[in-house]
């Protein structure tokens, strides 16, 4: 009996979609100024941080990267992996991780994936014999030497203010943040 109570009393739930609508429908128009020129915002200080500064770059570099790297389906930590296998064929998946500041279970399934798309292939390490060795496969190399080449034109275009001097100093500058100290 109480059940029926309950259900004679409870009151019908409208759908998120419905409740949306009614809500919007109780919102007051109201004419907003004109938007105007944005008055211009003191950054002075951010400017003053490094952090501030790498980032801002980073952020104008990564995401013109992102788009020249679309073609060749890469990301940049894909990228990134691709590029020392390449330089460094044999590298470990223990090497990555160091080079890269990457975790082990991190790394595990980039290697995998870049494997599936028969970039990379594993194989016994030469003096190791409970480690494997990464090596890029013959697609995997024709990939890496467009892929680096667009991302070489990307670098002279994001730094094209710079001078060859300039762009040289900013390297080893910024490799002098992160690089630790022996």
């Amino acid at each position: 009996m109480a059940l029926n109570l309950l259900k004679k009393t409870a009151l019908p739930t409208k759908s998120p979609a419905a409740k949306l609508k009614s809500a919007s429908a109780r919102v007051r128009k109201v004419d907003l100024p004109e938007a105007g020129p944005v008055e211009p915002v003191d950054t002075s200080y951010l400017r003053t941080l490094v952090g501030y500064n790498a980032r801002r770059a980073s952020l104008a570099i990564i995401e013109t990267f992102m788009v020249r790297m679309a073609p060749y389906d890469l990301k940049v930590v894909d990228f990134s992996v691709l590029s020392l296998v390449a330089h460094n064929p044999g590298i470990t998946s223990r090497q990555l991780c160091a080079a890269l500041n990457v975790l082990p279970p991190n790394l595990v399934g980039l290697i995998a994936a870049l494997e599936r798309r028969g970039l990379i292939e594993r194989l016994p390490h030469p003096s190791d014999g409970r480690a494997m060795g990464v090596h890029l496969t013959p697609q995997g190399m024709e990939l890496m030497v467009q892929a680096e080449k667009t991302a070489f034109d990307l670098e002279m275009d994001a730094t094209s203010r710079l001078t060859d001097a300039e762009r040289k100093t900013l390297i080893r500058l910024l490799q002098k943040v992160y690089t630790p100290v022996d």
